[in-house]
């Protein structure tokens, strides 16, 4: 008896893309550009080398595709929250929030960051792209701010790129630092009690910054 005939396997291109930035990912989070091995995503995705670098042009085109892909997500997060249909504290809340609880979720992003600024941010400046993404957060958090002074909910003027590290700057540590500052204090920055605590506190601390009297102290 005739074995049945087994359907053609499917060329999926953009899928096989994404299997392997998914993969790349992990591998240059846990062990960096020098230390990721293409052969390694290469067997885990169950690809060849040679596609991978015709997809990607190489190792660094792959790194640089991979930090794309995530700064795309953050951005694209944000973008989601409609944030223009909010009261300007209200928006500026759940942007915290959300930068707050992408991060936490997502450790290579902050190892991915971690690492291109050990290359002095070379291959990102290669990228256009992210460029052009990370306007995004800017005009957001300055259309944000114009409307909270208009409304006189805010009383500072504050540059958007200064709030937007203000705010990176706790979410990220937090992550980055995780194991050094746990070492040192032994606290477990991921326990549900420390997680809470710290994202009330970036958002009031952000707010009451913005909120209050900006005039100089006597």
């Amino acid at each position: 008896m005739p074995r049945p005939r087994q359907a053609p396997r499917k060329n999926d291109p953009d899928k096989t893309k994404e299997d392997i930035l998914a993969v790349a990912t992990e591998e240059f989070a846990a062990l960096g550009l020098a230390g990721g091995r293409v052969d390694a995503i290469a067997e885990r995705t169950k690809t060849s080398k040679r596609m991978i670098y015709y997809y990607f042009g190489g190792k660094e085109g792959l790194y640089l595709a991979v930090l794309e892909k995530a700064y795309r997500k953050i951005r694209s997060l944000e973008a989601d929250l409609e944030l223009s249909d909010m009261a300007p504290d209200e928006a500026l809340r759940t942007l915290i929030a959300s930068t707050f609880d992408h991060d936490e979720a997502n450790p290579e992003f902050v190892r991915l960051v971690s690492i291109e600024n050990i290359h002095q941010a070379a291959h990102m400046q290669r990228s256009t792209e992210i460029r052009d993404l990370n306007i995004s957060i800017i005009k957001t958090l300055a259309d944000v701010l114009e409307r909270g002074r208009q409304t006189g909910v805010f009383k500072r003027d504050v540059d958007a790129i200064d709030l937007h590290m203000l705010i990176s700057a706790f979410c990220f540590f937090r992550v980055s630092n995780r194991y050094t500052f746990g070492t040192i204090f032994r606290r477990d920055l991921s326990e549900p009690e420390f997680y809470a605590r710290h994202k009330q506190m970036i958002s009031d601390a952000v707010l009451d910054y913005l909120t209050a009297d900006s005039k100089p102290r006597s």
